[in-house]
């Protein structure tokens, strides 16, 4: 890495359930390194090469990303394949309420995060240099059948509601064809707000970005007005009071991510929600598996574990 120089002080960062992320902290500068976990992975998980190649081009495209420095394929450095990037000094906010913010800053968070996953799906992935990155089209079968055979690769216990979606979802797949970049997990604790505006400086966590379907991303991230507080990841919205916090709701919410990408609405929700509660349990119960096979990356996964079930029962209300 350019300018670099020790010592070399490494601090590993709270969550990364997923593929765990350090801070590295030099006389030169601070940095974060993200890796793949040791042990035996599900074939596709933990793609760090693939986050690279997207903060790379997102960032010369001027989307907020942390800068790419360098993308190490060598197991021998530290044991898996990693990446460094910059790190970015802000603010991350693990509950949706914003505590600490006052009211018309949360109204103007929520509006510049809306205003940023708009501007993510209006990119031309081609002109990006994305070209194969994912395969458009026919994304909701793909994704169906991909996260069932992982959910069954990682199964440790029989979930009738996971069961009922599997058979479900396929049959019902909306016939939108639309086609973006996506980030697979675009939710408030995997963004970088700036210290004092209330603007996003740096959207974090791409291990599941593909050239998918804009409105599978969108709504998966308006699982926060739908989630109830489960104990994994963000707190829901669902049973906060929006109107005196300045959040927007749920309505409001999409319909100024459809101002922003010329659609006149979201046909179809309840699919989406479907879809969503689905696949996060299906990526939760992977987190279990990995518990089982004492591969988990983060001391929160047993937690995230025994998430699965009731958000299969969360999905399964949205079939009728």
């Amino acid at each position: 890495m350019p300018d670099f120089a020790g010592p070399l002080v490494v601090r590993q960062f709270k969550g990364g359930q997923s593929n765990p992320t350090y801070l590295l902290e030099s006389p030169g500068g601070s940095y974060v390194l993200r890796r793949k976990p040791p042990g035996k992975l599900l074939r596709s998980a933990h793609a760090v090469d693939r986050e690279y190649r997207v903060i790379s081009a997102l960032h010369r495209a001027g989307f907020p990303v942390p800068k790419p420095y360098l993308m190490c394929e060598d197991e021998e450095v530290v044991g898996t394949p990693f990446f460094v990037m910059a790190y970015v000094e802000g603010r991350i906010f693990w509950s949706l309420d914003l505590p600490g913010v006052d009211r018309e800053e949360r109204a103007a968070i929520y509006d510049h995060v809306n205003q940023t996953i708009a501007d993510l799906h209006r990119f031309d992935w081609v002109a990006l240099g994305l070209e194969d990155f994912g395969k458009p089209g026919n994304y909701f079968a793909r994704q169906i059948a991909r996260w069932s055979k992982q959910y069954r690769a990682s199964e440790t216990e029989q979930i009738d509601a996971m069961n009922r979606l599997m058979s479900w979802l396929p049959e019902h797949v909306p016939e939108d064809e639309s086609t973006s970049l996506v980030h697979g997990d675009y939710r408030l604790d995997n963004m970088i707000l700036h210290p004092t505006e209330p603007r996003v400086i740096a959207v974090l966590d791409w291990e599941l970005s593909t050239i998918g379907h804009p409105l599978g991303d969108f709504t998966y991230h308006l699982m926060a007005w739908q989630m109830p507080e489960i104990g994994v990841g963000s707190t829901g919205l669902r049973d906060k009071d929006l109107e005196a916090l300045g959040i927007p709701t749920e309505e409001e919410y999409v319909r100024a991510y459809c101002e922003r990408t010329g659609r006149d609405s979201i046909e179809n929700r309840d699919f989406y929600s479907a879809y969503n509660f689905f696949r996060i349990a299906a990526i939760l119960q992977g987190v279990a598996g990995r518990v089982r096979d004492g591969t988990a990356a983060s001391a929160h996964a047993e937690k995230a574990a025994r998430a699965v079930r009731p958000l299969a029962e969360l999905g399964l209300g949205f079939t009728g």
